[in-house]
Formats: structure tokens, C-alpha cells, sequence
């Protein structure tokens, strides 16, 4: 199975990739470059199960439904494993932890009208076209009515992009869009009783606002901010991290985000955090004034991309959290190889720029002492990773 979650075979001494095949089958194919489309499954492997949505291999939100659970558990800790070896990195990587929960609580729908109606769904398999949906079972429960809400908005201003969170206060509605608001739009926020309702990251309506709880305090989200996919995503990495950080007390929170991890922390220690985006600093600066019994929290907007924390600043820290974007942090991770922190903790949504700031990390003195992948994106080919480096004794 290769790391996009498509079976891999070969002809004529290259690689042919076969989506929604798994390893050990004999299929028909049609075969275009390196790809190939499934046709038939002429001898099904005995680890195929029947998918569970109707609309699996049509609808291009999910890769994998059709592999046992044993097996496609160990293929993806192994997607950490060998993105390891391939940076020259030996080291054991621990089970994964299923971290999907009651499922996801973010989904970006695409609609657009047809002559046949307006239609709201995820890309189709393979294709930018829209693949309609009414209901998506690894969504949670509040997130139901998005398909009907997002017909109606495409209804009223037409072709648009329409994100959900199910935030713990009500649905939180973001709107891309180069068409302008109208009154008809502002009224669905009281209509389909939505907590916000925003159009491109700028507030329209807030009938409640947007809130999810970090330990003992509550952030209220800022109009399109990032947030783990899962609850049980979120709390399963901030356990990791807080298990890792030991018993440091004083701890910097790099790409901190709206803080879900930096308040978590300020229960046991003192926080600096950062990140680039102003309003998410912002929003953890206010969940600190209102939360009570925190260690001091400072909170400051600052691009870690351009500007990491140097060597110099970092030596007062006992631990460092970075959890970066798709891309990684190389820029931080070789200030980080600079330094004398004791214990670093990285956090990452892909194996590769992990795997390349890891041996950043271990050129420049640190042992990678734990690794932990966590799935909270269920049935696809992405990975989380939790991973542990000490600072070797001179």
C-alpha cells in the first residue's frame, strides 16, 4: 500500500498506483502513466471488508473504508516508520492511537447551482467536480444539517465554499465567496439557529459565539481559525504533549494556534506562545484574563517561518512545542538544534517534514527518545505524530 493509501503494482518494471485496491489482489485495471483505474476485483484479498458509506470510492473524501482495521493500522504506523527510515533515522514507533472519536468537527463543503439545483458535497474520487452528499456518517452529529444549510447559501448567492465547526456553543459558518452578503443571507443565522455566520473570515452574524474548551479555560474562535479535526484529536495530542514536557516549568508553545495545547500547559507551567496568526493570539490572550488558577500565559503574533526563535531566546525554556503547518518547521527546528533546551516536543500532521526536522533535531545533539502516531483522520492516508527528543549530555 503505498503512503497515499493506493495499492501499488507494477508493469513492465514501473509502478502503477490503484486506488481503492489493496495489497495481495488480483485486479482489472485500466491502466493511464503511473495510475490506474479499478475496474474489477477478479481475487479479493481476505483483509477486504465492505465499506461502510454508500458513497466510498465515488466521493474523494475518504481512501480508505475497504482494509481490516489490524492491518490498515499497522500500514499507517508504518507511514511514520518509514518516512523515519528515509531520513537515515532508526527508531521504534509506538501503536497508533485511534483518535477519530465521535468523528470530525470541521468539514469545508464545496456547492455550486446546476440547472438541476443547487448541489453541496466534497469533491468527487479523482476530480474537481462536486460529488453531491446529504449526509457524510464520519462528520459528528451536529454537523448534520451542513449539507441542507450549505444548499441554502448556495441558493441565495450562488457557487461558494461553505466551512463548518462544531464549536461547543453551536455551528460556526465561514463563507468564501466573491459574491456580496445579503439580508436573506445574514437571516439564516436566526432561521437554521447558527451560532456565527461569517463571509470570507469576516464576521456577518453572531447569534452565540463560537467557543470550544482547553483544560479549564474556553477560547472563543476567531472566524475561520484552525482547530483540530477531532475533540479526540486534540485531546489525545495535548496528553502526548503534556506526558512528554515532563517536569519542565517554564515551556515556549511554537505555532501555538488559539492555544488548545499553551492552556492546557499553563495548568502545570509557565507559557510563552507564539504564532503568526494575530487574531488566534488574540483570542488565547482573552481565554487567559478569563480563565481562573493558570500559570502566567504570555501570547505573542510572531511568523516562525521568518522569524524563528533564535538560540539566544530559547535558553531559558526547559521544554519547546512546535506543531507547524503541513510544511514543517525547518526554519525553527535548526535554531532548535542550536540550543541547550533539555526537551523538544514536535507535533505534525505530515510524516515527511517531520521526519526532515527530526534529523535536524539529531544533527544537532538530541536523541528521539518517543514516538507516537495518533489517527484522527480516519480511512486516509493522514497521520499524526507525537514525538519526544532529550537533549543528549555533553
Amino acid at each position: 500500500m503505498g503512503r497515499h493509501g493506493e495499492a501499488m503494482g507494477e508493469v513492465d518494471g514501473r509502478p502503477v498506483y490503484v486506488p481503492y485496491a489493496l495489497p495481495g489482489e488480483v485486479v482489472e485495471a485500466d491502466i493511464s502513466g503511473s495510475h490506474a483505474l479499478l475496474r474489477d476485483i477478479v481475487t479479493p484479498s481476505p483483509e477486504r471488508i465492505d465499506p461502510f458509506c454508500p458513497h466510498f470510492t465515488r466521493c474523494g473524501g475518504c481512501q480508505i473504508q475497504q482494509w481490516q482495521s489490524e492491518t490498515y493500522r499497522l500500514w499507517k504506523r508504518g507511514l511514520v516508520a518509514t518516512a523515519l527510515k528515509n531520513q537515515g533515522i532508526a527508531a521504534e514507533v509506538e501503536p497508533l492511537i485511534d483518535a477519530q472519536g465521535e468523528g470530525r468537527r470541521r468539514a469545508t463543503l464545496h456547492v455550486k447551482r446546476t440547472t438541476e439545483g443547487v448541489i453541496a458535497g466534497f469533491n468527487a474520487a479523482r476530480s474537481h467536480d462536486i460529488h453531491p452528499l446529504d449526509h457524510c456518517p464520519i462528520l459528528v452529529p451536529a454537523l448534520a444539517p451542513a449539507f441542507e444549510i450549505a444548499r441554502r447559501i448556495g441558493a441565495l448567492i450562488g457557487d461558494c465554499d461553505v466551512a463548518f465547526t462544531a464549536s461547543e456553543t453551536g455551528l460556526d459558518v465561514d463563507v468564501t465567496t466573491k459574491r456580496k452578503p445579503t439580508p436573506a443571507l445574514a437571516a439564516l443565522v436566526e432561521t437554521e439557529r447558527l451560532g456565527r455566520l461569517s463571509v470570507n473570515r469576516e464576521p456577518l452574524v453572531t447569534r452565540i459565539a463560537p467557543e470550544v474548551s482547553a483544560g479549564t479555560a474556553s477560547v472563543r474562535l476567531p472566524a475561520g481559525s484552525f482547530l483540530q479535526a477531532t475533540r479526540a484529536g486534540e485531546a489525545t495530542l495535548a496528553m502526548l504533549v503534556i506526558e512528554n514536557i515532563g517536569k519542565a516549568k517554564y515551556v515556549a508553545d511554537l505555532f501555538c494556534g488559539v492555544g488548545v495545547f499553551a492552556l492546557r500547559l499553563a495548568g502545570k507551567t509557565r507559557v510563552f506562545a507564539a504564532d503568526s496568526d494575530r487574531a488566534a493570539i488574540a483570542a488565547l490572550t482573552e481565554a487567559t484574563r478569563k480563565a481562573s488558577g493558570l500559570k502566567p500565559v504570555e501570547a505573542k503574533a510572531r511568523d516562525l517561518f521568518r522569524e524563528p526563535l533564535v538560540a539566544r531566546e530559547l535558553k531559558d525554556f526547559d521544554a519547546v512545542v512546535f506543531d507547524p503547518p503541513r510544511v514543517g518547521a525547518e526554519a525553527q527546528a535548526r535554531q532548535l538544534a542550536k540550543s541547550t533546551v533539555k526537551a523538544v516536543i514536535a507535533v505534525s500532521c505530515d510524516p515527511a517534514s517531520f521526519a526532515r526536522d527530526a534529523r535536524l533535531l539529531i544533527e544537532g545533539g538530541y536523541r528521539l527518545t518517543r514516538v507516537t502516531p495518533v489517527d484522527q483522520f480516519a480511512f486516509t492516508a493522514h497521520v499524526e505524530v507525537v514525538a519526544l527528543f532529550q537533549r543528549a549530555a555533553k
